[in-house]
């Protein structure tokens, strides 16, 4: 009997072990892994830090097939775009590193981008370590921080990622333009709704 609940505690202790909990960055958090170079699309390394505009920074992790990130590709671009309008830098970060051999290659994130018309960063983030400091689980999902690189609101993008014609609130947007205006962010954290991050077990 002490042999079994002896096996029994072993085995329960390794799956701990094998199960990492990943942390929610809390908002106020400072801008993690700000200097970590990540390959671009375009070629480039660019860090978090030199994509910071003026006004902030938003930090989306995102990929190429999760059908979430689908749905939401014109929100994705429609936010992405008003934010460097409102001098908020945009990094797209891929963060699949278990499918770098296949969807989330980073020629095929080359060619999603160039098919989309990205005008901002879509970056690799090796061996997720990028997602891991945030405490990113899902795509899409959404980080921004203001100019002094401190997280102000973390979620979707707006509260309905299944279906764009029940939207009735506008996270993101609505946090970026309180951001711009110098007002504290009303909702600051919403649940993000997407396919979980593929990292490397």
């Amino acid at each position: 009997m002490k042999k079994i609940l002896f096996l029994s505690a072993a085995v329960a202790t390794l799956g701990l072990a094998a199960f990492t909990v990943i942390d929610d960055l809390q908002i106020g958090s400072s801008l993690p892994k700000a200097d970590v170079k990540m390959k671009d699309v375009s070629g480039k390394e660019i860090t978090l830090k030199s994509a910071m505009g003026k006004n902030g920074l938003l930090v989306m992790f995102s990929c190429n097939t999760c059908p979430y990130v689908v749905k939401n590709q014109a929100r994705t671009k429609e936010n992405a775009a008003a934010a460097l309008s409102k001098n908020i830098g945009v990094v797209l970060v891929n963060s699949n590193e278990a499918q770098r051999g296949d969807d989330d290659s980073y020629d095929a994130m080359k060619a999603y981008a160039k098919e989309q018309g990205y005008r901002w960063s879509y970056v690799v983030d090796q061996n997720s370590v990028i997602a891991d400091a945030f405490g990113a689980k899902k795509t899409p999902e959404c980080f921004l921080f203001d100019n002094g690189g401190k997280l102000v609101y973390h979620g979707a993008i707006d509260d309905s990622p299944s279906n764009p014609d029940a939207v009735s609130r506008q996270h993101l947007k609505v946090a970026m333009e309180e951001l711009v205006a110098g007002k504290e962010v009303s909702v600051k954290t919403s649940s993000s709704v997407g396919c979980g991050i593929k990292r490397n077990s």
